[in-house]
């Protein structure tokens, strides 16, 4: 009977699962920051906004009581206030999901429950308590019991007025994982802007109508467990172009080598990253092409800009990406970004940075592009579209 609602409710699930998805805040002029997803969790529901996040696992939000949390637009999630949620005990099949991420704790002297502690690449850490709670989607399309963590210990980089991290990735613990999707796409807007977007979850979603371009396919790789993290969304990146010239970086830069490296896309990345080798080719031929001088580094940071005149917006060379038979061809507000300087002037900076010997596709290079993760088929499509009328 339990298998037989479960089964029931992911097949109502997937007929009309979405959310809205809207960018982050962001501060200091640059843009980068994460786009969020707005979901509502609880009985009555309680909104909150997660980043959404495909290179990790779990689902998390603030609760009450927080020990050390960071500063939210929204109350922290409330579970006393919730007539359907349930911490989990160690036993529970849930509990067992992840021995990465979980782990019995004792709340008192007779009673024990599962615990969660996950970090990110950035550092920041949570740690809390494994809940279970109905979600509710758009359109009051919800699923009760969904695994999610409560957040009482959380510290780090979060900036972008959310109120925890929705985990997209391959792993059981993972959104798309615990409705059983065979696929998911999102379309993020403009990051600068306000406009709201949908993310799909086992929703027709039909790339070719709505997209400004022909549609680009390429396989997600998928690894043993032992060769690579489990949880991310492996690329057969190729080579990458700047202006006409394809550069001369061996595909075995991108490649995944004794468990290190490789090409993954991350919506909860903002700006791609390169190996280090790679980055200073790109930044060469960038400099050589663009003909603008390069402002000193101490003055815009980790970011190679350049100066140009007040109010111009000077030509830039083209950047594309060659995948395994798709091409991303990028348009210039997903590689470059403008800031002032204090004369006047603007600063153009390629909005790259160099990272370690993994690959990064971030969310700024996601700008404005319908991407289908069919995780059935394991394959990734792109197409250029217009975000906010999916």
């Amino acid at each position: 009977m339990a298998l037989r609602s479960r089964a029931r409710a992911a097949r109502l699930l997937s007929g009309s699962a979405s959310a809205p998805v809207s960018p982050g805040a962001y501060d200091n002029g640059v843009p980068t920051t994460e786009y969020l997803v707005h979901l509502a969790i609880g009985t009555p529901p309680q909104p909150v906004q997660l980043t959404l996040d495909t290179g990790s696992d779990l689902i998390w939000t603030q609760c009450k009581p927080c020990v050390s949390c960071f500063d939210q637009p929204l109350p922290y999630f409330d579970t006393s206030r919730s007539s359907t949620n349930a911490l989990l005990p160690c036993e529970s099949t849930q509990c067992k999901l992840d021995p990465t991420v979980t782990v019995c704790v004792k709340l008192n002297q007779t009673v024990q429950t599962c615990a969660y502690y996950t970090s990110y690449g950035d550092n920041s850490v949570t740690i809390g308590l494994l809940a279970a709670d109905k979600f509710t989607f758009v359109a009051g399309t919800s699923l009760p019991g969904v695994t999610f963590g409560c957040g009482l210990n959380n510290t780090g980089v979060f900036n972008s007025n959310e109120t925890g991290i929705a985990g997209f990735g391959r792993g059981p613990l993972s959104l798309p994982s615990q409705l059983k999707v065979g696929n998911f796409s999102h379309c993020f807007t403009t990051i600068t802007g306000a406009i709201p977007s949908t993310v799909l979850l086992d929703l027709p979603a039909d790339l070719f109508s709505n997209g400004q371009g022909a549609v680009q396919t390429t396989p997600l790789i998928q690894y043993a467990k032992n060769e690579a993290n489990p949880t991310l969304y492996y690329l057969s990146l190729k080579g990458i172009t700047v202006g006409s010239t394809r550069l001369p970086v061996p595909e075995s830069a991108f490649a995944l080598t004794n468990g290190t490296g490789g090409t993954i896309i991350d919506s909860g990345t903002s700006i791609t990253s390169l190996p280090p080798q790679v980055y200073q080719v790109v930044r060469d031929e960038f400099a050589a092409q663009i003909k603008l001088p390069v402002v000193p580094g101490n003055a815009t940071g980790h970011y190679t800009c350049f100066s140009a005149p007040s109010q111009a917006k000077p030509d830039v060379p083209k950047l594309v990406l060659h995948f395994e038979g798709a091409t991303m061809d990028l348009p210039r507000e997903n590689y470059v970004f403008e800031v002032p300087d204090d004369a006047g002037n603007s600063i153009i900076c390629l909005a790259i940075n160099k990272g370690d010997e993994t690959t990064i596709i971030g969310n700024f290079q996601q700008q404005n592009m319908h991407v289908l993760y069919d995780l059935q088929n394991n394959m990734l499509s792109f197409v250029a579209a217009q975000c906010d009328k999916l």
